[in-house]
């Protein structure tokens, strides 16, 4: 836990910009310069392409917030309760539209949600001044945002090319150990498979790191569509290596492993183990093609099964491939590739993310209540500083809205800014009358700033680096001369710690829902989408349900793990659902090379699977399985059908998917475990 030179190097920095902020805003007169020295530890970044990148958007967001403050002040400043009700609403719905996003962008949302509050509530007893107010507000917080920016760029960058070029090497690495356990058959134990799952969140993690890259200097910035490409590879890689295992494991408890196929796999996981090098690729996916054999009439469940296990090789290979020669690509950092993709067609277009707009209402209803709340007991106590409580009611509702349980960590900002306050309490009427100068003001300043950016560099010390920073310096609230007044900053620290209080009370009776909560929510949306693609007739874009399914994999992992080994969530087979989801979409395209007969018995056993996943979570019902094994027996007999074999082999995956334990079609049934 000791901070080695990068955090050292970070703290220094996010303290020297806030000190040239600070002495900027002295220099040029700004009336409140603690904003600007507050907005650079809510901007600054470790790496600088994450800095730039949210810079843009708190600019924009906040001019978006200014102008709504300037907008529904002056006309609702005589009717209160109008004005905090259209203040709370816009807040409120920025935050709704934030949470929808899931992008860098959302901060946009957010902020011009808060801003408007933080400079709406003050103005209300001059609301004469809101125009100078709001111009002010803007100035100070652009004037933060700067010199964040300039200092993250200009004083030893760390740029987010070379951290995105190993944490894509990583995880490939880790892929490829699975890989070799997956064609050598090792099984796997608990604690493997739940690192195994850790690859989603991961891949979720690298995705949301790349959004900085266009704002970066380094090499690799130019490398941005590669990235995107690279990350659904990353992500089909999962379903296909979880449907290789459960076709090893079949085949091996059929004795269908024939001395040929095992060969195949040892060569093909000698091959990922020496790093997928695309020249033998070719070689090997002319081995792989050689040992695909015709499916007659009357295949047996084996050769069926032995068919999907090639069908998956080919596509682990030329995925394997494709990683390569993008990972190389976006390590020379010129932007292009040397060697054509082989799965260029399939992973186009913008992926889809996961969107729980019931979490981003609850949330919204949340920040509305407890803006509401904050406002009520400031016109009730008469407190003078109760615009400050309605500041941070808006502020804490936002910043913590992502999480299922916010309450822990609005609390503990809470308990954090109180020290703060007797921190600075102590610095503001002990230290500070005998500063005179900015050289000692920043002298005195500069060992609690960089105090407050060391913490920041460690997640779980995140929250309070930030309550110190950005309370800290709002609570010492220097100005051009020495003001300050002892009873008025009590007043003024109560207001902060009050207001953040009265936003966890709020978030407590309407927004908490814990980690399990929020995993079965994620669960039930994946049974939804399920449920919808085999429901649904027509051609289906397997890639971008790959993207959206395995996004709610990354958002579930952590959810899962949070939740305890106790609930009986933790025996979700969550790739088996994805696989299930990857063969529904092959069936919709594989219907339309069918005859109309077989088309009926295939879109029978659509709807059961469609039956199943909109009722209670459960094992698949015999009803079920027999729909299958009856399509798989009508297609079976199709003669010269473009999409029999994929009909065929989706409907092999679908069954392995959903029944891993039955016996093959037409054997003696035998207990069987739902997927």
């Amino acid at each position: 836990m000791l901070p080695g030179w990068r955090q050292w190097l970070f703290a220094v920095k996010v303290s020297g910009a806030a000190l040239l902020a600070l002495g900027i805003a002295l220099w040029v007169d700004l009336p409140r310069p603690y904003w600007a020295m507050a907005t650079v530890y809510i901007t600054m970044q470790p790496l600088s392409g994450a800095t730039r990148s949210k810079a843009l958007y708190r600019v924009v967001g906040t001019l978006i917030g200014v102008t709504a403050a300037v907008v529904l002040v002056p006309p609702l400043v005589n009717a209160p309760e109008v004005l905090t009700l259209a203040l709370a609403l816009w807040t409120a719905a920025c935050l709704y539209l934030s949470l929808l996003d899931r992008s860098p962008r959302s901060y946009l949302f957010m902020l011009a949600g808060y801003t408007a509050a933080l400079i709406g509530f003050p103005a209300v007893t001059s609301p004469e001044t809101i125009f100078d107010t709001a111009v002010s507000r803007a100035e100070e917080i652009t004037l933060g945002i700067l010199c964040a920016s300039l200092v993250a760029s200009l004083v030893l960058p760390e740029p987010v090319g070379p951290v995105l070029a190993s944490r894509v090497g990583a995880w490939l690495t880790e892929a490829g150990r699975w890989t070799g356990d997956v064609l050598s058959g090792v099984g796997e134990e608990p604690a493997v498979r739940a690192r195994r799952l850790r690859l989603a969140a991961e891949a979720a993690e690298i995705d949301a790191l790349s959004t900085h890259l266009a704002y970066d200097t380094s090499a690799q910035s130019r490398a941005v569509p590669l990235v995107q490409l690279l990350r659904g590879r990353m992500l089909m890689l999962l379903p296909v290596l979880s449907s290789l295992a459960d076709r090893i494991a079949a085949l091996s408890g059929l004795s269908g492993l024939t001395p040929e196929l095992r060969r195949l796999l040892a060569d093909v996981e000698a091959w990922s183990a020496a790093g997928a090098p695309s020249l033998e690729a070719d070689a090997l996916m002319a081995r792989i093609e050689a040992a695909d054999r015709p499916l007659s009439s009357r295949a047996s469940w084996s050769a069926l099964v032995q068919a999907s296990l090639i069908d998956r090789l080919r596509e682990l290979v030329a995925i394997g491939r494709d990683c390569r020669v993008l990972q190389d690509g976006i390590g020379r950092g010129d932007g292009s590739l040397r060697e054509p993709l082989a799965f260029a067609s399939e992973f186009g277009g913008r992926a889809p993310r996961h969107r729980d707009h019931g979490m981003a209402l609850r949330s919204a209803i949340g920040a509305f209540l407890g803006i509401i709340a904050c406002v009520v007991v400031w016109i009730a106590t008469a407190w003078p500083d109760g615009a400050t409580a309605a500041m941070m009611g808006a502020v804490l509702t936002c910043l913590f809205a992502t999480q299922d349980d916010p309450v822990p960590a609005i609390l503990s900002f809470a308990t954090w800014t109180g020290i703060a306050a007797g921190a600075i309490g102590v610095l503001l009427f002990g230290v500070m009358p005998l500063v005179h100068d900015f050289v000692s003001l920043a002298l005195v300043l500069a060992p609690a700033l960089i105090l407050c950016g060391l913490l920041m560099t460690y997640p779980k010390t995140l929250p309070v680096g930030l309550a110190l920073g950005v309370n800290g310096n709002a609570l010492l609230a220097i100005q051009d001369r020495y003001t300050s007044e002892f009873g008025a900053y009590v007043n003024s620290s109560l207001a902060l710690v009050g207001g953040i209080w009265i936003a966890a009370m709020v978030t407590r009776l309407v927004r908490s829902v814990g980690a399990e909560h929020g995993a079965r929510r994620l669960v039930a949306a994946s049974r939804v989408d399920l449920a919808r693609a085999a429901r649904r007739r027509g051609r289906g874009d397997r890639a971008a349900f790959a993207h959206l399914m395995l996004d709610r994999l990354g958002l579930l992992v952590p959810r899962l793990a949070a939740a305890g080994p106790d609930s009986d969530l933790s025996r979700i087979d969550t790739l088996a659902a994805l696989r299930v989801g990857m063969n529904l979409v092959s069936l919709r395209r594989a219907r339309h090379g069918l005859s109309p007969d077989a088309v009926a018995s295939l879109d029978a056993a659509l709807d059961a699977v469609a039956s199943h996943y909109e009722g209670p979570r459960g094992p698949a019902s015999e009803a079920l399985l027999h729909r299958i094994d009856a399509a798989l027996a009508r297609i079976e007999a199709e003669t010269e059908r473009s999409g029999r074999r994929d009909a065929l082999l989706g409907l092999v995956g679908l069954r392995r998917a959903l029944c891993p334990a039955a016996p093959p079609p037409g054997a003696a049934p035998l207990a069987r475990e739902a997927a």
